[in-house]
């Protein structure tokens, strides 16, 4: 969101206390979020992002202590995969600053512009295969939270059961209209719940948690990694799967582009006619996560025989095609939260999505996940 978060005292005070100078009051729209953000230069000149978790949030505690935890484990390991340089924080307020990349642009950004090729794709990789080998002694601080068991909660596997009436009250139309078409899907829940056993007994990562092409930023040449609020150790096929999810994502949404019938507010075409064209988009974007896989092989290759890497964990392409089964699914309740009904591209997203968590090791190879 974008308010006067800049000119607060607790911002000030932090600033000044860390000996960035002030920053000046904002002029137009700030960066947006979930967060309360704040960018731009200081009285000393320094470039400064500022985010605050809003407090009200259950877990807002939670996740700030992540993202310090992060912060910790890159600061003591240097082969950590680059982020935004952390300038400092204020626990209390929830109130972390970091060097603003200004002039960056997304992952999103770059694939919707067709430039986030091969290249960037295989950083992202190297990158991320970083990440998951850090040895388990990462944390020079043990006790932050991410070491305890705190296994990720999505998917909401009690939804299928149940939705909560606080979620029911507050959802959109076609958010609920995508619940009831996957309540009555019993044959999904199911591999939802072996995905989440096979999760609970693979070996172990530090992990983002909460991978998405918006949370790359590509600066002065260089790939950059941010928001490290789900930080911790978890199964490593969470971020694999999310990366593969958002260009299967993008290849359903890049559908109604190539064809004309289903621009229109009412498509012409059948169920499996969508799906037919996702696969051949699908196609088209594969080798950027041919190119993603091959760095994470690189990075991972030369890690301990500890540290949870595709080598030594043969079942970790199988649940990333599975969880990137489900990211597609997950996305689309994200654009279903703005409407009434669901749209063709919508159903399209949960249907390529379901194949892929019933039936992972048939879709492996198609992904890019080469064994």
């Amino acid at each position: 969101m974008t308010d006067d978060l800049a000119t607060t005292p607790a911002v000030q005070g932090l600033l000044e206390r860390l000996g960035l100078g002030l920053l000046p009051p904002p002029r137009g729209d700030g960066p947006t979020g979930r967060n309360r953000n704040a960018a731009g230069r200081t009285t000393t000149g320094r470039a400064v992002f500022v985010k605050q978790l809003d407090a009200r949030q259950p877990d807002a505690a939670r996740r700030f202590r992540r993202q310090l935890a992060y912060e910790e484990a890159a600061a003591a390991r240097p082969g950590s995969p680059a982020s935004p340089e952390c300038l400092g924080w204020d626990a209390d307020e929830l109130l972390i600053v970091f060097e603003w990349l200004e002039g960056a642009r997304s992952g999103s950004d770059l694939a919707s512009d067709e430039e986030f090729g091969d290249e960037l794709a295989r950083s992202a990789g190297e990158m991320i295969g970083a990440l998951h080998s850090l040895p388990p002694d990462a944390l020079p601080a043990p006790g932050t939270g991410t070491a305890e068991p705190d296994p990720i909660l999505l998917p909401p596997l009690e939804f299928f059961d149940a939705l909560p009436l606080a979620y029911h009250t507050q959802a959109s139309g076609a958010s609920l209209e995508a619940w009831g078409m996957l309540q009555r899907d019993t044959e999904l829940a199911g591999a939802l719940r072996r995905l989440r056993a096979e999760e609970a007994a693979a070996p172990p990562a530090f992990v983002h948690g909460d991978l998405r092409l918006d949370q790359f930023l590509l600066h002065g040449g260089r790939l950059r990694l941010c928001d490290w609020e789900e930080f911790r150790r978890a199964d490593p096929a969470r971020d694999v799967g999310a990366f593969v999810g958002e260009w299967l994502h993008r290849a359903v949404l890049d559908i109604p582009s190539k064809d004309a019938e289903l621009s229109g507010p009412s498509p012409q075409l059948s169920h499996q006619d969508v799906v037919e064209r996702g696969v051949a988009e699908l196609n088209r974007l594969r080798t950027r996560n041919v190119a993603f896989w091959e760095g994470y092989r690189a990075a991972t290759a030369s890690a301990p025989a500890a540290s949870a890497t595709s080598s030594a964990d043969p079942g970790l392409p199988v649940r990333a095609t599975a969880f990137a089964g489900w990211h597609l699914i997950d996305r689309m309740f994200a654009s279903a939260e703005q409407r009434p009904r669901l749209t063709a591209i919508d159903r399209a997203a949960a249907g390529i999505g379901r194949s892929a968590v019933l039936h992972p090791e048939k879709f492996t190879t198609v992904l890019g996940l080469e064994a």
